[in-house]
C-alpha cells in the first residue's frame, strides 16, 4: 500500500479539523484569518487569548485553510506555526483544519496538496451560502478523489517545494527587520518628534550628532511644539489631508485572472490581502501603496514591480516619488476599523480614505527620510522580486509534481540548472 501511487478521497487521506483538547479559560495563541498571507507557508498567532470554546482548533504544522469567499479565492491557505512551548493554538471559525493521515499522507506534503489546484479549485467549486457569505461544506471532501504518492515520494516533494519556501521565508524576515528599522525612524521623526523634543531639552545643539540625528539634519527640525487638532506638532508642520501627497484611486477588475503563473501571465494580481493571481499585462508601472477597498481591511502593502490592483482594492499614487515611503508607514497608522462603513463585510471608500488626516512637515524633511529609507527599500524590492521569482517556480511545479506529470528528480535538475 505504501509503495505506489493510490486513489484515495480526500477525507480518507487526511485528517479533517482533528480533535485538539484544549482547556476552557485558558490562554492559547490565537491565529486570525489576517494571519494567512496568499503564497506564504507559515500563519503565526497575532496574540494570546483565553479559549472560550469556540473557534477552530489545530496544533504546530496543521494546515489552516479559509472556508469563506473570498479569502480562499485570494490563496489563504497556510500553517500553524507556534512557539516550541505553545503547540496548540485556535483561531477563526472560518477555518478548516487539515492534517496528515499517519498510514497515508506525510503532513507537509498534505500542505502542498492543500495548496495544488486539485483540492483548492474544488474547494471553490463546492462553495454554499449566500452572495459574499458563501462558505466550503466540510462533507464535499469525501467527493474529491486524489492520487496520492508513496509516503517516501511525498516527503521528498515536500523537501523540494520547501527549499524555495524557506528561501521565500528568509527573504520575508529579511524585509521584515528592515521594514522595522525604516519603521523605527518614521516613528521618532513623525509620530515621537525625537529630533524636535532633542532641540527643545537642549540634548542636540547645532553643530552636534546624536545617534541617529547627524549634525547636518539639525535646522530641518522646528525648535518647538504648538497646538493643533491632532495635538501637539512641531512648529511650522500643519495638518492636510492624504489628498494632499497622493491621488486615491481604486483598482480594477482584470479580464482574465490565472491562478497559477503562465509564460504569458506573470504579472502579479493584487487583492486586498496581497496577490491573489497572475494577468497578462500590468495596469500599474511604478511604486504605488494598495489597502484592502472591501473584505479585508488594514493591510497595506508598498509594491515596486509591475501589477494589477484588483477592484476590491484602493491604490495610492504618491505626487512625488520623496513621499512615498512617509505615506506607507502613514497609512499603516490609520484607524480602519474606524473608517469601516460595511455592514455584511468590511468597506473603505475611496473619499474616506482619501481624507485621513496627515502631518506634513516641510518637502526638505520627507526628502531626506526618503534618502535614508529609501535604501532600505531598495534592498526589500531585490528580495521581494527574488520572493516572486521563486513563487512562481513553486507554483509551477506543485500541479506537476502532485500529480505526477514530473517526478522529483526532473524538479531538482530544474532548480539546479538555475542556481537554486
Amino acid at each position: 500500500m505504501l509503495n505506489k501511487w493510490h486513489e484515495l478521497s480526500f477525507n480518507e487521506a487526511v485528517i479533517i479539523n482533528p480533535p485538539v483538547k484544549l482547556e476552557k479559560g485558558r490562554c492559547y495563541p490565537f491565529v486570525d484569518m489576517s494571519s494567512l498571507n496568499p503564497g506564504s507557508r507559515w500563519a503565526y498567532a497575532t496574540e494570546e487569548r483565553v479559549f472560550n470554546g469556540s473557534g477552530s482548533r489545530f496544533q504546530h504544522g496543521d494546515t489552516l485553510m479559509a472556508r469563506i469567499t473570498p479569502c480562499l479565492e485570494n490563496g489563504k491557505i497556510s500553517r500553524f506555526h507556534s512557539a516550541e512551548e505553545r503547540t496548540f493554538g485556535f483561531g477563526s471559525t472560518e477555518f478548516i483544519v487539515i492534517r496528515g493521515r499517519k498510514e497515508y499522507t506525510d503532513n507537509d506534503f498534505v500542505y502542498y496538496l492543500t495548496c495544488s489546484d486539485i483540492v483548492r479549485y474544488f474547494a471553490i467549486a463546492q462553495m454554499r451560502g449566500t452572495s459574499g457569505r458563501q462558505r466550503v461544506p466540510v462533507d464535499a471532501f469525501k467527493c474529491l478523489r486524489l492520487r496520492i504518492p508513496p509516503i517516501a515520494e511525498q516527503k521528498a516533494i515536500a523537501h523540494t517545494l520547501g527549499t524555495l519556501d524557506d528561501k521565500i521565508e528568509l527573504n520575508r524576515k529579511m524585509n521584515e527587520t528592515l521594514e522595522q528599522m525604516a519603521r523605527a525612524l518614521f516613528k521618532s521623526w513623525f509620530i515621537d518628534f525625537e529630533p524636535v523634543r532633542a532641540k527643545m531639552e537642549g540634548r542636540w545643539k547645532k553643530g552636534q550628532s546624536l545617534p541617529g540625528l547627524p549634525a547636518h539634519l539639525y535646522d530641518l527640525f522646528p525648535g518647538r511644539l504648538v497646538d493643533s487638532e491632532l495635538g501637539q506638532i512641531p512648529e511650522g508642520w500643519r495638518v492636510g489631508r492624504l489628498t494632499d501627497l497622493a491621488e486615491v484611486t481604486s483598482g480594477k477588475r482584470p479580464n482574465k485572472v490565472y491562478l497559477e503563473p503562465q509564460p504569458y501571465a506573470l504579472v502579479p494580481l493584487w487583492g486586498g490581502n496581497g496577490p491573489m493571481g497572475y494577468v497578462s499585462e500590468p495596469l500599474y508601472s511604478t511604486p504605488i501603496l494598495l489597502t484592502g477597498r472591501v473584505g479585508t481591511l488594514s493591510s497595506v502593502f508598498r509594491t515596486a514591480t509591475p501589477c494589477w490592483p484588483s477592484d476590491n482594492t484602493l491604490v495610492v499614487i504618491a505626487r512625488a516619488e520623496i513621499s512615498l515611503e512617509f505615506l506607507y508607514f502613514q497609512m499603516k497608522s490609520f484607524d480602519y476599523d474606524a473608517l469601516n462603513r460595511g455592514s455584511t463585510q468590511p468597506l473603505l471608500t475611496q473619499t474616506d480614505l482619501s481624507q485621513q488626516g496627515v502631518l506634513l512637515s516641510r518637502d526638505s524633511l520627507l526628502g531626506e527620510f526618503h534618502k535614508q529609507v529609501s535604501t532600505y527599500f531598495a534592498r526589500m524590492d531585490e528580495a521581494i522580486n527574488e520572493s516572486l521569482t521563486l513563487t512562481a517556480l513553486r507554483d509551477a511545479l506543485l500541479p506537476k509534481l502532485i500529480r505526477g506529470e514530473i517526478r522529483v528528480g526532473d524538479a531538482e535538475r530544474f532548480l539546479k540548472e538555475r542556481g537554486l
